[in-house]
């Protein structure tokens, strides 16, 4: 199957979960922001990879705005050259608002792992040629304050049905891009990844995350990464 048809197949699953408190609104940017999302599966998701990168789940001022992973706005317009319409769902937070490509907030993890992607590559091309990112779950959850929740905070009962979504979607984006080796963006990502991807004939392996959240990561996570790749025996550049 292509990630197109994947990924269709996936947001109809999606659609039939509710969640309960202390979720207020959920935002899918597989559904939402389609027209953005199909466009980087189209362009840079067909054929073969080396390197799975995998996050967690899309962040407010990235995918949420844009329907790519990690997808500052800057980078996915000007670097990725993606256009395109984004319909913000019926229901969001008044602090988190969608705005689509004119969203005018930094994700700061985006811009980290994007601009470490210019600097060594140069054109999205050559490194989408090589390496492909996902997200392990597609949703993005707000308290009622605003807050973003991430998915390793909620109730374990009330993520079950969605992580069983999300286990599948993850092992048929493995086998339709096949990659040797699979790369959490963090601890979270690897640990999914090496349980949902166990006795397949794929590597598992983590970098750190790009989040300013992490005090590692604000010292020079670029550095960090090419550390990281570079303990794999993936070569970056």
């Amino acid at each position: 199957m292509s990630l197109v048809a994947i990924t269709k197949a996936a947001v109809a699953d999606l659609k039939a979960l509710r969640f309960q408190a202390p979720v207020a609104c959920v935002y899918n940017p597989l559904d939402y922001a389609w027209d953005l999302h199909r466009q980087w599966l189209e362009r840079y998701g067909v054929g073969q990879k080396q390197v799975l990168l995998v996050g967690m789940n899309p962040g407010p001022f990235g995918m949420v705005q844009t329907g790519v992973p990690f997808g500052e706005v800057e980078a996915v317009r000007s670097w990725l050259g993606l256009r395109g319409e984004v319909h913000p769902p019926a229901q969001t937070h008044p602090k988190r608002p969608v705005e689509g490509l004119a969203c005018t907030r930094t994700e700061v993890s985006g811009k980290r792992l994007w601009g470490w992607a210019a600097a060594r590559f140069v054109t999205p091309q050559r490194f989408l040629r090589r390496f492909f990112i996902a997200n392990y779950c597609p949703l993005a959850f707000v308290g009622d304050s605003g807050a973003n929740l991430t998915p390793d905070k909620l109730p374990k009962d009330a993520v079950a049905p969605l992580f069983r979504i999300c286990d599948r979607l993850l092992q048929q984006i493995v086998a339709a891009v096949r990659p040797e080796i699979v790369v959490g963006v963090g601890a979270f990502a690897e640990q999914q990844a090496a349980r949902v991807l166990t006795g397949q004939k794929v590597r598992i392996g983590r970098i750190p995350h790009p989040s300013p959240a992490s005090p590692a990561a604000n010292q020079g996570w670029d550095r960090l990464a090419d550390a990281a790749f570079a303990a794999m025996g993936v070569a970056v550049g």
